[in-house]
């Protein structure tokens, strides 16, 4: 897609893959900020002038996403941007947003340890998923965890995260190794036979992309189904389930905000309209879900504002909530990190995710995990078996 079309929209950016090795979740991002825009359009824009989304395709090269967000600063004349998955990309347009003073939006959970003025940050810090996980894993698998990830910022990251969360609550890790974002089976059976030679209780998963489908996929040919510790994931969703397969991804875990099956009457109407507008809900995640609910934060700003200016922007998101299909969101006037809610689920034979535990209200970020402490959670967390909760 190219420039600006109409001289009477407000043009924002929109930087997220729809092809490489992450796209599988970028586009999903994608259709979720595509939907918000055209929901916000529909109903007469804002001010009587739609918003224009200006859209590139880093193509998952980590590099690009800077030069692209360079672009659309400085010649598509943008100085909002929705975009990125990984931390690399975040990181790489991270600096040409602040020496700009222009807005990011990033929908994507991470490994916290930053702040931004120039970034609202709208995916999950590990207070809200690192944390209730382990506390999950240590009550009901045992305390010896391998690690997994993709070797690059946020998996190794995410790890020092949780290797300390682990260590405060009484568990250890045995074992740690990197793939590249390609990998495949071949890549996958070093690691497999470590885990087999030290039979952790469960495995701590940050790869992604591609990688997650290969991996799941290889670790399910490698053990016996009824045998094998559960692979635990912040990042493996719905999308990367339909492409692994159902019996891949049977009894396998996630903690995240959002799951697609949650039970309120703003999580039916979004997947109504998503449906409506892309033909199927199987490609809806957390990570679009966040995508799709900041464009809507950003467009009530803009409606108080009347300007594109960053810092009167700035000022009026401070604070803002939305009622999101997850439930209601907020960001956080202190650290620009949004209150979200936290759940935890297991995936069926049929490739289901059912929420097994979840908070009883929006959690506040520490993205510095000022509070880490894995008791905080007991009280917050409401076993759903128990017919408590949505």
């Amino acid at each position: 897609m190219g420039r600006l079309r109409s001289a009477d929209a407000w043009a924002v950016g929109i930087l997220f893959s729809r092809t490489g090795v992450t796209s599988v979740i970028e586009n999903s991002q994608f259709n979720g900020a595509l939907l918000a825009i055209e929901e916000i359009n529909e109903a007469g824009g804002i001010h009587g002038r739609p918003i224009e989304p200006i859209c590139y395709d880093p193509a998952s090269v980590v590099s690009r996403y800077g030069e692209l967000a360079e672009r659309l600063l400085a010649e598509d004349g943008v100085n909002v941007i929705f975009g990125c998955y990984m931390s690399s990309t975040r990181k790489e347009v991270l600096p040409i947003i602040e020496r700009r003073n222009a807005l990011f939006f990033y929908p994507t959970l991470y490994e916290g340890f930053e702040y931004s003025a120039n970034v609202i940050y709208s995916g999950a810090v590990p207070n809200q998923n690192s944390v209730p996980l382990a506390s999950y894993l240590l009550e009901n698998y045992g305390g010896r965890f391998y690690f997994v990830g993709s070797d690059y910022i946020y998996p190794r990251e995410s790890n020092r995260v949780m290797r300390n969360i682990l260590r405060q609550g009484g568990g250890e890790v045995v074992g740690e190794r990197y793939v590249s974002l390609e990998a495949g089976a071949e890549e996958f059976a070093s690691v497999l036979g470590e885990i087999e030679a030290l039979a952790p209780d469960a495995i701590f998963s940050t790869v992604v992309g591609t990688g997650t489908v290969n991996f799941y996929r290889a670790y399910l040919k490698a053990t016996n189904v009824h045998k094998r510790a559960p692979i635990a994931s912040l990042t493996t969703n719905e999308a990367e389930v339909a492409e692994m397969g159902a019996e891949a991804a049977a009894g396998h875990i996630t903690a995240a905000p959002y799951f697609r099956n949650i039970k309120s009457a703003a999580n039916s109407r979004f997947l109504e309209r998503y449906h409506k507008r892309f033909g199927t809900v199987d490609t809806v995640t957390s990570c679009c879900e966040a995508a799709y609910f900041q464009v809507h934060l950003f467009a009530n700003a803009l409606r108080l504002t009347g300007c594109m200016d960053t810092d009167h922007l700035r000022e009026a998101l401070r604070g803002a909530e939305f009622d999101a299909p997850q439930g209601r969101v907020k960001i956080d006037p202190d650290n620009n990190h949004t209150y979200l809610h936290s759940r935890i689920a297991k995936l069926d034979e049929q490739g289901e995710f059912v929420v097994e535990l979840e908070v009883r209200r929006p959690i506040k970020p520490d993205p510095y995990l000022v509070v880490p402490a894995l008791n905080d959670w007991n009280f917050r967390l409401t076993p759903m078996k128990q017919g408590l909760g949505n």
